[in-house]
């Protein structure tokens, strides 16, 4: 699928259990950091003015935050004779091993310096597990292993989530559709992220995915 045939949602009314969700807008995943998506900083400032919205509708919003210990299994350099990009599958780990990246307490861990984190409520980190791989904001890899996101959603009654961030093919796609899964409604905001597509394709297979859960596709000038 591609974006030309997505079906946009126009005019979106915001209220006050509204919750945007920005995804790992974090120095490691900008360009010049070690697991770069192309034009990751360029949605910085759109995010930053549609959480300027939120904030004015009193609704909640949430960073999440890649923080992973340097031996977790998902990189590359904890396995001998392996290289980032190399397929690798287990219940917990895959479906490709990745460099090192988000390391906690590490330059490449922390937020875009242009982010404004100042209208964030709440921040979720994830994928501090070793042996365990995150994408989702909502729940780890083994699909057993919570964030609190949900819980902390539900306690301020919140009914419909807005995804950005990076990037669109893992860790959005995967906050998307394990909300779906948690009960809420969800909406993505196309042109506040970003995608990798490795593998080839896979941008398209999240944007058919998503379509097929019943998630909304909004844009920035939705809320305008």
């Amino acid at each position: 699928m591609d974006f030309e045939n997505l079906m946009i949602e126009k005019d979106i009314s915001l209220f006050h259990d509204d919750a945007l969700i920005i995804v790992d807008m974090q120095n490691d995943f900008i360009p010049g950091g070690s697991l770069p998506v192309e034009g990751g900083d360029e949605i910085v400032e759109g995010i930053n003015s549609i959480a300027e919205i939120f904030t004015k509708s009193y609704a909640s919003i949430v960073l999440t935050q890649d923080w992973h210990p340097k031996e977790h299994l998902s990189f590359a350099s904890n396995h001998p004779g392996m290289r980032p990009g190399d397929e690798y599958q287990t219940e917990a780990i895959g479906p490709v091993l990745w460099s090192d990246h988000c390391v906690q307490n590490t330059n490449g861990s922390e937020f875009h310096e242009d982010l404004k984190k100042e209208y964030a409520h709440a921040i979720i980190r994830k994928g501090y597990h070793p042996e365990i791989d995150s994408y989702s904001g909502f729940i780890e890899y083994d699909k057993k292993s919570e964030t609190g996101l949900a819980g902390y959603l539900k306690s301020l009654n919140v009914k419909r989530i807005f995804i950005c961030g990076l990037a669109l093919d893992y860790c959005c796609f995967a906050t998307a559709m394990d909300g779906v899964d948690f009960g809420f409604k969800v909406y993505f905001i196309v042109d506040l992220t970003k995608g990798i597509d490795i593998p080839s394709g896979n941008i398209s297979n999240a944007l058919e995915s998503m379509v097929n859960k019943g998630i909304i596709f909004v844009m920035k000038k939705s809320f305008e």
